[in-house]
């Protein structure tokens, strides 16, 4: 073996390089978080072929002192921290004072710098340390050219003009999402692509996000003691394929963190589809001493000291945040609207009362109270086992329909022409003339082939998928329910139905988990099942479509976890087999009960797989359809 020996600078900064300088992206990252450190308000970066041939930014930050240049290409050399008190709440991007020397070791660097009162600025020379007079105004100027142009070995492994650019963008990105108040502007090979002025978080993500991402994004402003939590995180609708769209700032600093991510990944676990990502843009503050960044050398992982309590913030306050149904959230916006007008409104000559304005059809809080339930029709009358809020419209006198031509196709609406088997009395009366405030998703017209309802509210038209909106509804219902004891229903004649000999093992080996989510079920005969109670919410349910889902979802995995951590799948599937089914005829009073629950219900924007239960057409996209005002 040979002697041991100290190792040359220059050897060492190129092996610390390695684990710093990756590529020009790495290159870029260090020099901005230096620049920001610097209390820049203005920050400008040129690239050529990708970063490789050359990285400039340059900013208008504090500069650095003549004497101070050449220490500061030195490894280990930094003005951030001076002790371990300093490293362990420390505040700025870069605090190790490895970077420049690293990025020195391996491109040709130089460094032009004019600190606060010096009469001109100086430049410094990474490779020879030679120091002279330059003209800068103010700030600092970070010129680096060649990238490994003295390691070859480690210049072949960088990719093409092309990727490298695409890393140096992203990396860009995140440092102008992190700060909005700083003025970025980012070129390439002299195409100016990104001119950022400073402006707020809205603005800044707009910028970079796009404006689509905004308009499907909920802003998100919790806080817990010294935990606070802010940002944009997108619905279900805006979800993507891949992972492109995530950006989570700690203390203003991206990271990727597996503790974080999971709690992400958790708030959108009941309405986002499987295989589909998030997209967000998150900032999470807190105390410095609370997180260690001093464990990575690119410093993009964290660790937290209280790492549960920081997941089980951040899911809580996503999950509030999403769980908030849009028709809610816009009633509230339209509540503040009319707040600012209502005292002028009083005093028009046609203002009315409102005790007169006209009322709309349905009678949540407007008919005069009728006695019992709603008659149910056989068609949905599993729908309304648990949908009690509906009440049977006041009467009303409706004029006879004008008598049809011989062999004449009847386009009434369905209300006057009833269908087969179900009454012939009207089921609705004169439609609203607009929807009042406690209901955001407004009043049904009707139905659209069976599948959607369409409604109309103050800002135009309103299109619901039943099924879809249904799902979510005893989806949440179920939860609710099986918290606590579940109300049975028993039926008057068992439900039998002929099952595989595996389905009647798990059904006897499962009996007590069946009994807890409140079935009833017990064998009839060699491979048959009686099922002799079902919950109430499911108690017209097709029974035996969903006992046999029920029995797979059990023999493929075991009771216990079945019950506790895929228990949401479990209740899904219920939810899903048990939701009103597409074609099925509803009353008017049945749509606006659905319309009510939908809002009173968290998550209703979506159904269990993700996708989107109700769409607004404003009355400006109607007309714009048709045409009308141009």
């Amino acid at each position: 073996m040979p002697s041991i020996h100290l190792l040359s600078d220059l050897l060492i900064n190129q092996i610390a390089a390695g684990e710093v300088v990756e590529r020009p992206a790495s290159v870029l990252k260090e020099v901005l978080e230096n620049a920001v450190d610097a209390g820049s308000r203005a920050i400008d970066v040129q690239l050529e072929q990708g970063g490789v041939r050359r990285i400039r930014v340059a900013d208008d930050g504090c500069g650095i002192a003549k004497d101070e240049l050449a220490l500061a290409l030195e490894r280990h050399a930094t003005s951030k921290i001076a002790n371990l008190d300093d490293l362990e709440r420390v505040g700025t991007m870069g605090f190790r004072g490895e970077a420049l020397a690293a990025i020195a070791a391996v491109a040709r660097t130089t460094l032009t710098s004019r600190a606060e009162g010096s009469a001109h600025a100086w430049r410094i020379d990474g490779s020879d340390r030679s120091v002279a007079p330059a003209a800068l105004g103010a700030g600092t100027v970070v010129d680096v050219a060649d990238l490994y142009y003295n390691t070859p070995a480690r210049r072949k492994f960088l990719k093409s003009e092309g990727t490298e650019y695409a890393h140096c963008d992203e990396m860009f990105r995140r440092v102008a999402l992190a700060r909005p108040d700083i003025g970025l502007q980012l070129a390439h090979n002299g195409r100016v692509v990104h001119r950022l002025p400073a402006a707020d978080h809205a603005r800044r993500v707009a910028a970079l996000m796009g404006d689509d991402f905004l308009a499907q994004a909920r802003a998100l402003d919790a806080d817990a003691g010294p935990l606070r939590l802010s940002g944009f995180a997108s619905l279900p609708a805006y979800s993507r394929a891949s992972r492109d769209a995530q950006y989570f700032f700690v203390n203003g600093r991206f990271v990727r963190d597996k503790l974080l991510t999971h709690a992400v990944r958790q708030a959108y676990t009941d309405i986002l589809h499987g295989n589909r990502h998030p997209a967000y843009v998150l900032f999470l503050e807190l105390d410095p001493a609370g997180v260690d960044v001093n464990v990575h050398p690119a410093k993009i992982e964290v660790r937290f000291r209280e790492a549960r309590a920081i997941h089980q913030f951040v899911f809580h306050a996503l999950t509030r945040t999403l769980a908030e149904s849009g028709a809610s959230l816009a009633a509230r916006d339209e509540a503040e609207a009319v707040t600012t007008t209502t005292a002028s409104a009083a005093y028009a000559p046609e203002a009315r009362t409102q005790d007169e304005r006209p009322r709309p059809f349905g009678g949540y809080g407007n008919a005069p109270p009728v006695q019992g339930r709603l008659a149910m029709e056989s068609a949905s009358r599993s729908y309304f086992d648990f949908v009690g809020t509906a009440r049977e419209p006041a009467p009303t006198a409706i004029p006879a329909p004008m008598p049809m031509a011989a062999g004449a196709q009847d386009f009434r609406p369905t209300a006057f022409a009833p269908a087969a088997g179900r009454p012939t009395t009207p089921v609705a009366t004169a439609l609203p003339q607009h929807a009042d405030d406690s209901a955001p998703l407004g009043y049904a017209l009707g139905q659209l082939h069976g599948i959607y309802i369409l409604a109309q509210n103050a800002k135009g038209l309103v299109l619901v998928d039943m099924h879809a909106a249904h799902e979510r509804i005893l989806y949440e219902k179920l939860k609710t329910v099986l918290d606590g004891t579940p109300s049975v229903q028993r039926l008057l004649i068992p439900a039998v139905f002929s099952v595989s000999a595996k389905d009647m093992a798990a059904a006897e080996e499962c009996a007590e988990v069946l009994a807890g989510m409140g079935f009833e079920i017990a064998p009839a005969g060699p491979q048959e099942l009686a099922v002799r109670a079902v919950p109430v919410l499911l108690a017209n349910a097709p029974v035996a479509e969903l006992l046999r889902k029920l029995l797979e979802e059990l023999r493929e995995y075991p009771a216990s976890e079945v019950v506790t951590a895929r228990r949401n799948e479990l209740l899904a599937t219920m939810a899903c087999h048990g939701a009103v089914r597409a074609h099925r005829s509803l009353t008017i009073p049945e749509m606006n009960a659905l319309l009510r629950d939908m809002e009173a219900t968290e998550r209703a924007d979506q159904c269990n797989h993700g996708r989107p239960t109700w769409n607004q057409l404003t009355m400006s996209d109607l007309d714009r359809f048709f045409m009308r005002g141009q």
